[in-house]
């Protein structure tokens, strides 16, 4: 049989770890799963409990509504207005979606169509480069690394496409990457946005993880921001509610109708116990990211002073609960998805080959913050034994 949207998918390299990851479980070994971005941390009290109270209610068991309940857009326009000083229209500015991936991919059909381009960053997250594929679009890489001057590399990719790409696929603090920009950056991007017609789409995951003082923007925050982009904001990681697939598009109006439209013909919402639950956190526990992003950040200390104490050389990231490290020199020739495999194999420490997220992506790989400091600690100390090749800093 013909699958025709799936028949051109690469293979998915993630699985490779995983299957590796999996065989050395069975065969008793405790491999430190630092590959998937899967949030470790528990979601806030609150939440748990009103989801508990509201399934109980026989009303609740019903269809809701697809745009996401009355209640909980007012939570988001509260939250956005008190986060990022960014008004909102609850009614016609806010739409709720099944999680991140699920408004983005959905988006995109409403978006794009076959003979249409698109730009987006690479290395990137899969569904950025996908969602668009899936709707037949062409897919337009822009080069990005942490350092380098993205709007620039942007606007020739823009004039030396064609046809001229009709969406900018955004995400900052960006995965895998996990490069941070500014305010004058976005403002920067929406200005060319609004000259050319372009709208933007920024994926706003990371919108709470932050380190040394680093506060991401969101694109709304920007004069004329609203005329030609949207932001999902996401509760996986800021809430770590990643199970509950919670979410939400915010900003241009006409988009946000657009996709309310096709929506109404997909889906009933999220089951309502879980709207609810998500309304009453975003009210009641807006202080719960900041705990989450201090757990973060302790994590990421340990793992980067593990990792140049060994001399494996990696920058601590501004944002993202990632840190995306160069293959050390000496283990360059083997590739991203060789390397990550040895080192499951032999180090028992899975991570993320580079080049999963995109040819750009080669030549890396990603840790995800995902285990305690101990856990992190012994995931360096077992990475020490087997790159044998490095020269770790010798204190004095």
């Amino acid at each position: 049989m013909d699958f025709r949207r799936i028949n051109n998918l690469p293979p998915y390299v993630f699985t490779i770890i995983n299957d590796l990851k999996v065989q050395g479980r069975r065969a008793g070994h405790d491999i430190i799963d630092l590959g998937f971005g899967n949030p470790d941390l528990p979601s806030p009290q609150i939440a748990v409990h009103k989801l508990a109270e509201a399934v109980h209610n026989p009303r609740n068991h019903r269809y809701s509504a697809s745009r996401g309940i009355p209640n909980l857009r007012e939570a988001m326009v509260r939250y956005y207005r008190r986060r990022f000083g960014v008004k909102l229209n609850p009614e016609t500015e806010v739409i709720n979606t099944i999680g991140a991936k699920e408004g983005l991919s959905h988006l995109m059909w409403t978006l794009l169509q076959p003979g249409d381009a698109v730009l987006v960053p690479s290395p990137s997250y899969p569904i950025h480069l996908y969602a668009p594929l899936f709707a037949g679009a062409e897919v337009r890489e822009i080069p990005l690394s942490i350092g380098s001057d993205f709007f620039t590399t942007m606007q020739d990719r823009w004039q030396y496409s064609w046809p001229k790409p009709r969406v900018i696929v955004l995400s900052f603090p960006h995965n895998p990457t996990t490069a941070c920009v500014d305010l004058d950056f976005m403002q920067s991007i929406v200005d060319f946005a609004r000259t050319h017609n372009v709208l933007l789409v920024h994926d706003f995951a990371y919108a709470d993880i932050g380190y040394d003082g680093y506060t991401p923007p969101s694109i709304l925050e920007v004069e004329g921001a609203k005329d030609v982009a949207v932001e999902f904001y996401s509760m996986t990681k800021s809430f770590s509610m990643a199970g509950w697939r919670v979410a939400f598009m915010v900003g241009n109006a006409e988009v946000i109708a657009a996709l309310a439209k096709l929506k109404s013909y997909l889906d009933y919402g999220t089951f309502q116990p879980i709207q609810i639950a998500a309304t009453v956190t975003l009210n009641e526990a807006s202080d719960y990211p900041e705990e989450v992003c201090d757990i973060y950040q302790s994590r990421r200390d340990a793992l980067c002073s593990g990792l140049n104490r060994m001399g494996w050389t990696t920058d601590p990231p501004k944002g993202t609960m990632f840190v995306w490290a160069r293959i050390p020199e000496p283990y360059q020739h083997m590739g991203s998805v060789e390397f990550a495999s040895w080192l499951v194999r032999d180090a028992r420490v899975a991570v993320s080959p580079g080049v999963g997220f995109g040819p750009g992506g080669e030549g890396y790989v990603r840790f995800a913050l995902i285990e305690n400091e101990q856990r992190t600690a012994q995931a360096v100390r077992q990475l020490r034994q087997t790159l044998t090749h490095l020269s770790p800093l010798v204190s004095s």
